[in-house]
Formats: C-alpha cells, sequence, structure tokens
C-alpha cells in the first residue's frame, strides 16, 4: 500500500544534499552462518548477533571447511555484500571469518571469553531492531591493518538508516577496545533516568554534569551505559586481500595456535610423568643393592656376624 501511495502522489524517496546531488545510500547486508560442529554457547552467540544485526541474512551450516568461496556465491544469492562465518574446530576453538563479498579483504580472528546473554544475566535490555552507535578506540588509527579492520567492523556491525527490520531508535552502544593485540567487544545500554532532588543534593554539581543532558521543558536526565551481552574478544590472524582467498597482506607473528598450546601443556605433562617413571626405577634399583627389597637375599659384608665369628 505504500507503493501505491507514493505512485498516486509522485512523492519521491529520494534525498538531495545543498548542492543538487542525491545522497549515497549506504546498503549493508551481513550473511551469519557457521560451520559443522559448534557447541550450544557458540550457537546461542550466533542468536545473539543475529539478533543485534536487524540487517542480517542467517542461513544454514555450512558443510565444508575447506571450500569456503562457496561462501560469495551464497552472498550474492542472499543479496549479502557483509560476511560473518564461524568455523569451529575440535569442539573447542572457533574462529571467525569477516569478508567483504564478493572482492574482499578477508580478515580471519580467533573468538575466545565468548558470553552469551542468557548467561551474563545483565539488568541491560534495548529495543530489537535498533539501531548501536559503534564506539572505537583511538588505538585503530595507528596501523594500516587496524584501520582495514575498524572499516570491516563499522560495515558489519555498523546497522545503516533505513534497513530492513530497522526501527528509527538508537538505544544502544557497541564498544570496540584494542587491547594486549587483542580486540574487546562489549554492548552497552544507553539508559537515562530523571534526576531526583535527592540526587541534585547529595551529589555536586560537577560530578552531575559529567551525567546530564538537558531535555528542555521535562528537566534534566541522568545517562548512564548498562552492559546488556554478549561479550567476546578478537585475536586477528590473517588478513586476505580477496574474499576467502587471495595473497595474504597481513599476518600476526604473534599469534600462537591453541593446537600448539596445548600440545606443550601434554608434553610437560609426559616429561613430569617420565621423571617420576625415572625416579621409581632408581629407587628401586638402589633398594636392590642394600639388599632392602622383599624377595632377595641381603649380600655377606665383612662385618657380619658369620663372617667375623666364622
Amino acid at each position: 500500500m505504500a507503493a501505491v501511495y507514493k505512485l498516486l502522489t509522485g512523492s519521491s524517496t529520494k534525498s538531495v544534499t545543498t548542492n543538487g546531488a542525491p545522497v549515497k545510500k549506504n546498503k549493508q547486508r551481513v550473511l551469519i552462518l557457521s560451520s559443522r560442529g559448534v557447541t550450544f554457547r557458540q550457537r546461542h552467540l550466533l542468536n545473539d548477533l543475529y539478533a543485534l544485526l536487524p540487517h542480517s541474512r542467517k542461513d544454514a551450516k555450512l558443510d565444508t571447511k575447506t571450500k569456503l568461496y562457496q561462501l560469495n556465491e551464497l552472498a550474492d544469492l542472499y543479496n549479502c555484500n557483509n560476511i560473518l562465518f564461524f568455523e569451529a574446530r575440535k569442539g573447542k576453538d572457533l574462529y571467525i571469518w569477516m569478508s567483504k563479498a564478493p572482492n574482499g579483504p578477508t580478515v580471519k580472528c580467533h573468538m575466545q571469553n565468548l558470553h552469551t546473554t542468557s548467561e551474563l544475566h545483565f539488568p541491560g535490555n534495548c529495543l530489537r531492531g535498533s539501531r548501536p552507535i559503534l564506539s572505537f578506540d583511538a588505538t585503530f588509527n595507528t596501523s594500516p591493518h587496524l584501520i582495514l579492520i575498524k572499516e570491516l567492523l563499522t560495515h558489519i556491525f555498523g546497522v545503516p538508516k533505513g534497513a530492513r527490520k530497522t526501527k528509527p531508535f538508537v538505544d544502544h552502544v557497541m564498544g570496540f577496545t584494542l587491547a594486549d593485540g587483542k580486540i574487546w567487544i562489549r554492548c552497552f545500554e544507553i539508559r537515562e533516568t530523571a534526576v531526583s532532588k535527592s540526587d541534585a543534593r547529595t551529589h555536586p554539581a560537577e560530578d552531575m554534569e559529567k551525567q546530564m543532558v538537558a531535555v528542555g521543558e521535562k528537566g534534566e536526565t541522568k545517562i548512564n551505559l548498562v552492559e546488556i551481552g554478549p561479550r567476546f574478544l578478537l585475536t586477528p590472524i590473517v588478513i586476505l586481500e580477496s574474499s576467502f582467498g587471495g595473497p595474504v597482506i597481513y599476518e600476526n607473528k604473534e599469534f600462537v595456535s591453541p593446537n600448539q598450546i596445548r600440545s606443550e601443556l601434554r608434553l610437560s605433562k609426559a616429561g613430569r610423568y617420565n621423571q617420576r617413571a625415572e625416579q621409581q626405577i632408581e629407587r628401586k634399583a638402589k633398594k636392590g643393592d642394600l639388599g632392602l627389597r622383599t624377595g632377595t637375599e641381603r649380600p655377606n659384608g665383612e662385618l657380619e656376624d658369620r663372617v667375623l665369628f666364622a
């Protein structure tokens, strides 16, 4: 009915800038899917991200882990230009691929410390379909690969205005912080509460000014950030030039594979076991030389009674 009304009234939805040129619309759609072998927590995290991104499209699990270039065909089929792919390995490790289809680039990250919204039990909440404010750390502007990652995160998590299933409200913030070579991602609700007279009396005016904003005739409100969830951190591993392929344009030399960490732990445990086994063998040999082991005869020494009084 809206299309028929616009056609009859002759109204146009094209916006024009001050120079007379049409405004370029931000058309972003994200395809979210996972591989086989994800755990229930990883599946719940995928559902939480799908609920936070109204411009996303969720698809069934991908059967292959080697032919990832097939994701470009799926993105073209669903009219998506961003891909968020969760790759599970050994039921323990989770890798996330962020790609700009169909020409790239692609960023592969290792996801750790993931916590879903349901298990955190935070008091925060936001409207389903609302648009977030993306807050990036100033460190993202220091190196070229961080600038590229920031731009890719903006395209994926930034909900465009007027997208499908979106509501014209901005009531939560997504924070991206870089620390220890990892990207920490948090989601907060923007909560506004009216300032009571008791708060104005107990708190100094300077402290209240940091948390207050004028709302016209209704007075002033205090703005707080309440965490919603989910929370997780990403470790960048490699950046590819094209979508799920092409030459490597960045590689994190400090990244250590979780398989290598588990292998070193097993080797350390095996070394401790071998040391205990060698000590046990030496103890048995020493007892055998002294004749202290059961079933063995003690050798006759020079000071034995049978030798002295023979």
